[in-house]
């Protein structure tokens, strides 16, 4: 078994990513989805993001949505994040809006749509330089709905050609995690709709363009574990993005649906050494809660990620490895169930409290008072959307 300081050290060096859309309102505008005290500008989604990070010390970067997000001074921005406690982790960028990307963005068949929205994420590498961020996260709602429509083998062309602009863009400390979804948007054709599509493109792009996994993205069926330690084992795993797998990424926590296969993914990650910050991986809790208070929702996301790494990193790998040689199929799952069955919640407790931290960081925040101040200083709130 391994050793529990062993284990314990590891934890204490794991790092999430905390959406800024998961502070503030979101939905389609004939829908928003208010809550009282929701966040209305970048630098209050900030100050809810650094509470997370004050009280589990595991979220010590904020990702950003362009031009959800835009300021006037990014560089202010990321010096308010600093004087907060954390840093501006990834730009996630939007490259469509209007009815003029119906049919895509940068790879429109229109050259003026397309120069529009390849400026647009031009501007997120700008973002980029002024904050710090060291790492472009992009998700295409591209596509088309009509067999015969476009030209599927153009599409691809002209997706290339606007990726490798970007790529060149980007400084040598800069990469590009390029997302896939399957079912979002649902379309005839989608130009980035599986993890092989995306790697292809990486490949052609270079080392630093990486394909970024959503755990609410799959096809039915498909192991996303699979995927990941596929990634990982050709050094091109970039991101992923924990959100529960059958809500996509708008409401519920990491593992509130499955969190056995939560904790399969990270198992993997944990088999890989991509849950080491010199891997570069960056785990994004891609969430927008909609039916409880933002900021405890994320609190227990952190927690719940926490509570299966811990587990991943508590599997009797020597024995797992005998089970397999030994083709013991039943015994081999049965030492990983053992596993996922221990109540780590302890071990992480401890952690918290030798880092100074409260050992229930979710009670720990509904006895500060933060929510109640919040919902009464944030009174008129600004919508604000993730377009």
């Amino acid at each position: 078994m391994p050793e529990l300081s062993a284990v314990k050290s590891a934890l204490a060096g794991q790092q999430l990513e905390l959406p800024s859309w998961a502070f503030g309102n979101a939905g389609a505008p004939a829908r928003l989805l208010e809550q009282p005290g929701a966040a209305r500008t970048p630098q209050e989604k900030i100050a809810d993001a650094a509470r997370v990070h004050a009280l589990t010390g595991a979220a010590p970067r904020v990702a950003l949505q362009v031009p959800g997000d835009r300021v006037d001074d990014y560089a202010e921005l990321a010096r308010f994040a600093a004087e907060h406690g954390v840093a501006i982790g990834t730009v996630s960028a939007t490259a469509f809006a209007g009815d003029d990307g119906r049919p895509g963005s940068i790879a429109h068949p229109d050259a003026g749509v397309r120069r529009q929205a390849v400026d647009r994420l031009l501007e997120c590498v700008d973002v980029m330089d002024a904050t710090g961020a060291a790492s472009l996260r992009l998700w295409l709602a591209d596509g088309i709905g009509y067999a015969g429509q476009d030209d599927i083998a153009a599409r691809q062309d002209r997706l290339a050609g606007a990726l490798a602009r970007l790529q060149a863009r980007l400084g040598g400390h800069q990469g590009l995690l390029l997302e896939y979804e399957l079912s979002e948007p649902s379309l005839y054709a989608a130009d980035v709709p599986d993890w092989g599509t995306s790697l292809l493109h990486c490949l052609a792009l270079g080392p630093r363009a990486r394909v970024a996994v959503s755990t609410a993205g799959q096809a039915p069926g498909v192991s996303t574990e699979f995927i990941v330690a596929l990634l990982a084992r050709a050094g091109r795993l970039g991101g992923l993005s924990l959100s529960a797998p059958l809500h996509g990424d708008d409401d519920l926590a990491a593992g509130a649906t499955d969190p056995f296969q939560l904790f399969r993914i990270l198992r993997e990650v944990v088999a890989a050494g991509a849950h080491r910050r010199a891997a570069g991986v960056v785990f994004l809790l891609d969430q927008c809660h909609h039916s409880e208070p933002r900021i405890p929702a994320q609190i227990r996301s952190v927690l719940r990620v926490q509570e299966a790494t811990a587990r991943a990193l508590l599997t009797d790998v020597a024995a797992l490895a005998a089970a397999q040689q030994a083709g013991d199929a039943a015994g081999a799952n049965a030492i990983l169930l053992d596993a996922y069955h221990a109540d780590t919640r302890p071990l992480l407790a401890g952690l918290r409290q030798d880092l100074g931290l409260d050992a229930d960081p979710v009670a720990a925040y509904h006895r500060s008072g933060y929510q109640e101040h919040i919902v009464s200083a944030r009174t008129g709130s600004i919508p604000a959307s993730r377009a």
